[in-house]
């Protein structure tokens, strides 16, 4: 069994037809997925501790949807190699960090105001949004400063979560992971001792105001995109171990870690989560191949993971819609877990999360390219193109 060899790489090399990209993309559906599920089994079912006789299938669904956590930290670790590879790349180019703006706020506005609006149509369907203050200045989930305070990355900072859409929490990371990169990257490539030294200066306040904890987790963010620049050469017996290893270590801490919240003693288990999920990534520089299968799980993981980001920031609105329906149409919002026909109606209901999210997937997320277009059309015009000398001839 070959051992792992680590190699260092000026350029990120992921590429759409290599195995690389096909697990990148179904751990990114698959993480939403299991975040979406694990939501909704919390929101529609009693919690597992409180049931004196749970029941089997209770019990593996309990289990097998009960890995949001871990799902977070995959989130952080592709959004670093994804999205600081690609900064690396640009890096030093002409107006780099301006259009590195516009591709990070056309990533998340595209998604987030539709979705941000539409929890105003289900607040306003449930009377959650009808019984708090809208002014800018007024507190509360549904107020516009809230709105706003969301967009920019202040939620559980200086706002509430907007709606009580609580997976937004990890989106005040995201924003501020994309701000701090770039002041850190400025640091060591900064045009002159001035400019590297403010950068140096504005990161480190804004290390100092942001919460402990989300400073702390810029380093999963960080082992992303650290390995955007490494190729990992190793045999398939070493990736399957790793892979195992990722298996187990997941599952183990699923049962005994921290996973209700991202706490700095939950630090320590994330990293070694990540750390052999990230070597395999780093690992998997392989092509597809012409392998039938292969290609299937490519075209299906591919398909979750585009409209990944709408189901995470969307399934909770949708899952209040439908306990309101189940509590005015029904008499009820909660399943039973021993009930074989609530079982069946808890996967209509992600189902129906799936369905919802990839509608609303395409008529925003799929058009964010568009936006991005116009927008850099608008705030980054087109360099003027140097005038070509006159050469007079003798004539």
């Amino acid at each position: 069994m070959q051992a792992l060899s680590f190699h260092w790489q000026r350029q990120s090399q992921l590429s759409e037809n290599t195995m690389q990209s096909l697990l990148m993309n179904l751990l990114r559906g698959v993480a939403s997925l299991q975040v979406a599920a694990a939501h909704l089994r919390a929101e529609v079912y009693p919690g597992l501790r409180g049931l004196e006789e749970p029941g089997l299938a209770y019990m593996a669904l309990a289990f097998f949807t009960g890995f949001a956590h871990q799902a977070v930290m995959v989130f952080f670790m592709i959004s670093g190699w994804l999205v600081g590879g690609s900064l690396l790349d640009k890096i030093g180019q002409s107006r780099a960090l301006r259009a590195y703006a516009i591709d990070r706020a056309t990533r998340l506005w595209t998604v987030l105001v539709p979705t941000l609006v539409i929890m105003i149509g289900i607040g306003l369907i449930t009377g959650a949004a009808t019984t708090e203050p809208a002014g800018f200045g007024s507190p509360g989930e549904f107020s516009a400063g809230t709105f706003v305070g969301n967009l920019l990355g202040l939620q559980t900072i200086t706002v509430e979560r907007f709606g009580g859409n609580y997976p937004l929490w990890s989106l005040a990371n995201e924003t501020w992971y994309y701000i701090q990169f770039p002041l850190l990257l400025m640091i060591f490539t900064g045009r002159g001792l001035f400019q590297q030294a403010a950068c140096a200066a504005l990161l480190a306040l804004t290390v100092a105001w942001l919460p402990y904890v989300m400073t702390l987790y810029f380093g999963i963010w960080l082992l992303g995109a650290a390995f955007s620049r490494i190729r990992v050469d190793s045999s398939f017996g070493m990736r399957m171990l790793l892979l195992a290893f990722a298996v187990v270590l997941s599952v183990y801490f699923r049962i005994n870690g921290v996973n209700d919240d991202i706490l700095p003693e939950s630090f320590g288990q994330d990293l070694i989560c990540t750390l052999p999920v990230v070597v395999l990534l780093a690992a998997m520089h392989m092509p597809i191949g012409p392998s039938p299968i292969l290609q299937r799980v490519a075209s299906f993981g591919k398909w979750l993971s585009e409209f990944s980001f709408t189901l995470y920031v969307l399934h909770v609105p949708v899952i209040d819609l439908l306990q309101h329906i189940g509590l005015t149409q029904f008499g009820r919002e909660k399943l039973i877990p021993a009930s074989l026909t609530d079982f069946a109606i808890f996967f209509i209901m992600l189902g129906i999360l799936l369905g919802a999210s990839y509608l609303s997937y395409l008529v925003f997320e799929r058009n964010t390219y568009r936006v991005r277009r116009f927008a850099k059309r608008l705030l980054l015009p087109a360099s003027p193109k140097p005038a070509t000398p006159i050469i007079f001839s003798a004539d």
